[in-house]
């Protein structure tokens, strides 16, 4: 049977002995640790810790001691220890000067608090992204200049596969979503427009829609969410795998390698994938327009080269280059971002995605803007 630590207590005079015998140690100090958390000096000026019975001792013990002194201590009363061994004592001696005080827990914060904490370091936060992501574009730009000024700078070979995977590969969602955005603009124009008996003009809305806003826009979504998320998880992979070093250390630029052909390929492509689009745009508004309205192909088209500027098809080509400069940049950067862990791939992947929407929405409205001024 384990023997257990005892507590013995007597009065002499003005001081309370507590005589600690048997084993002190971790297996055997629960049963005392309430009685002396719960002393009472009864009268008492001073106490003193008799460890000559001690049989065994531990840090446990040595622990229990210590925090019995320093309540003691807290309370007015001395309190001194007496025999024990040496090695006793120097154990005690130890848990104290690594005895350290816990902070008080913060204060509880109200929800306004909280709230305006979150929001000071998310602003914090978008405006050191923004800060880094504006490095990164520079740093593109004078990659992209130096290219256009040394052509053979420029990786054909990895410019053509990203063009085909960025590109060519895209054609078939682009131009379904493209086509059945033609069938519900036409669609709901048409429901619109027959309580005033103009249905011909849903012809207008769906080319001014399809080639000013819709198709650019759709593309650009698309190949965000497509092709920005796959720059990143690339990249992102790569800089896991420490690829990314391992170029650096064999002379190649990454900038060169990896960003140069991506950013090219889809300004090359992103305009032809628009123009896809806007041609599957309009030909889902012609078949959705003949079979509601029962105008014609022929009608469709004579009624589009009246009522809808060339300008139109101009303003959506314009913004394609300037979208996918932005598309291809964000991906790469946040590729770059990547640390060293798979998680943080899937984390800036969905980076990537959102910020390049969100930048794609607002070079939108400012162009709208823009156009307006000028009017276009």
């Amino acid at each position: 049977m384990t023997p257990e630590a005892r507590l013995e207590r007597h009065q002499e005079a003005d001081c309370l002995v507590l005589a600690l015998t048997g084993p002190w140690t971790t297996l055997t100090v629960a049963a005392q640790d309430r009685a002396l958390a719960s002393l009472a000096p009864n009268g008492a000026r001073r106490v003193r810790i008799d460890l000559t019975g001690l049989e065994a001792f531990d840090t446990a013990g040595a622990l229990l001691v210590h925090r019995t002194v320093k309540q003691l201590a807290a309370g007015g009363l001395d309190g001194d220890l007496s025999g024990g061994l040496a090695a006793q004592r120097a154990l005690i001696d130890t848990v104290r000067a690594h005895d350290r005080d816990c902070p008080p827990p913060p204060p509880r914060r109200g929800a306004l608090t909280t709230l305006m904490a979150h929001t000071g370091r998310a602003t914090f936060f978008v405006f050191d992204e923004a800060v880094s992501l504006t490095n990164f574009l520079g740093h593109t730009m004078i990659v992209l200049l130096r290219a256009l000024a040394q052509p053979r700078r420029i990786r054909l070979t990895a410019l053509i596969n990203q063009m085909e995977l960025t590109g060519l590969n895209a054609l078939p969602i682009v131009g379904l979503i493209s086509f059945l955005i033609g069938v519900v603009l036409a669609y709901q124009g048409a429901d619109q427009l027959a309580k005033f008996g103009a249905e011909i003009f849903t012809v207008n809305l769906v080319g001014v829609g399809v080639l000013r806003e819709m198709g650019i826009m759709l593309t650009a979504i698309i190949v965000a969410g497509r092709s920005g998320s796959a720059f990143t998880a690339q990249i992102g992979t790569m800089k896991v795998n420490e690829e990314i070093d391992a170029m650096r250390t064999i002379g190649l630029d990454p900038m060169e390698v990896l960003v140069l052909p991506r950013v090219l390929a889809l300004i090359l492509v992103l305009p032809l994938l628009t123009f896809y689009a806007d041609i599957m745009g309009l030909l889902g508004g012609a078949v959705m327009a003949n079979w509601v309205l029962d105008i014609s192909f022929f009608q469709f088209v004579r009624q589009f080269h009246v009522g809808v500027p060339v300008w139109s098809f101009w303003v959506g080509m314009i913004k394609a280059p300037v979208f996918a400069f932005i598309i291809a940049v964000v991906g790469c950067y946040e590729g770059f971002k990547v640390s060293m862990s798979a998680q943080s791939v899937g984390k800036r992947t969905t980076a990537a995605v959102v910020e390049a929407i969100f930048l794609v929405i607002v070079l939108d409205a400012l162009f709208s803007i823009i156009f307006s001024i000028l009017g276009i």
